[in-house]
């Protein structure tokens, strides 16, 4: 979508996985990018950084003054065990930081004409064999409900006049540029342990994307015009747990995973890698139904091909 003009775009929650992926695709394509990060870039990237707490008006929102678009991606990972004081966090830092933005730009004479919003597809729930699109029920538990209370921020902060899209995005697979490298780091290293196989009955959702195809749609909704409300950032061929974990070990040239049993998962996410079983235990295929309808074509829309890219 990029016109050839360039834009001066702010990221909000820049410094990680997807947002240093980000920053470099845009910087390539000519935008200036100001990144807003609680901490600094690791890796030294193309981009101006500028401090800010998520949470308290600052001299950050100078930046915001005459840019083209904001971007907010800022969030706790929820790669972790979900104890009350996490579940605490992941809530309270994306309500706050879209609360902060929306009190910033009324503090601004020119605020951006357009805001892409960060979502979760995790609003779906986990319905073990429906396919979900925009127009789908939510779901009920923790990730759902911290979903709509997210998108519910949103709406009450964005500005009249300003044009809002909501991406609601699954398990984005991409490299590492020296912010980690998302999801996809620890399944490649459990792959490499043996352990890489079907995880209980191995046919819940893994909805995923090509980081490219995530950058092509964060640009794709700052540049278009038309583009507004919900979308769905996913490829539109989810798999099931068993078969994307078959792909990946294929890709990377090893043969067999072992399988391992729903109390073999508890066990193990809590113990040893220090996250929340629920996550490769339930999942959801998700279809970006709106893309499609609008033309939007995915460099890679299947796995194989994506993961060939990567690997």
């Amino acid at each position: 979508m990029n016109t050839g003009e360039s834009k001066r775009i702010v990221i909000a929650g820049g410094s990680g996985f997807l947002g240093v992926s980000l920053t470099h695709y845009l910087v390539e394509l000519g935008h200036v990018v100001t990144v807003l990060s609680r901490n600094p870039i690791k890796s030294k990237g193309p981009c101006d950084q500028v401090a800010w707490d998520a949470r308290t008006l600052d001299d950050w929102i100078a930046v915001l003054e005459g840019a083209d678009a904001i971007v907010n991606l800022t969030g706790r990972s929820v790669d972790c065990i979900k104890t009350p004081d996490h579940q605490d966090e992941i809530l309270r830092s994306r309500l706050e930081a879209t609360r902060v933005l929306g009190a910033a730009m009324r503090k601004i004479e020119s605020p951006p004409p357009v805001w892409v919003q960060m979502s979760t597809a995790h609003i779906y729930g986990d319905p073990p064999t429906a396919i979900c699109t925009e127009e789908s029920l939510l779901g009920i538990g923790l990730a759902p409900q911290v979903g709509k209370a997210w998108e519910s921020e949103f709406a009450a902060a964005i500005q009249s006049g300003q044009r809002g899209v909501i991406l609601r995005t699954s398990f984005v697979v991409g490299r590492d540029r020296g912010a980690g490298g998302g999801a996809m780091s620890r399944l490649r290293s459990i792959a490499r342990l043996g352990l890489g196989g079907r995880v209980g009955h191995g046919q819940q959702g893994m909805s995923w994307i090509h980081e490219q195809d995530m950058n092509r749609i964060f640009d794709c909704a700052i540049g278009d015009s038309s583009m507004e409300g919900v979308y769905i950032a996913s490829s539109p061929n989810p798999e099931s747990q068993a078969e994307f974990m078959r792909k990946l070990r294929k890709s990377m040239g090893i043969p067999f995973g072992f399988p391992a049993s729903e109390s073999m998962v508890r066990v193990g996410a809590h113990w040893l890698l220090r996250t929340d079983p629920d996550l490769v235990l339930y999942g959801r295929y998700v279809v970006p139904k709106r893309l499609i309808e609008i033309g939007f074509k995915f460099e890679y829309p299947e796995l194989d091909h994506a993961l060939e890219e990567l690997l």
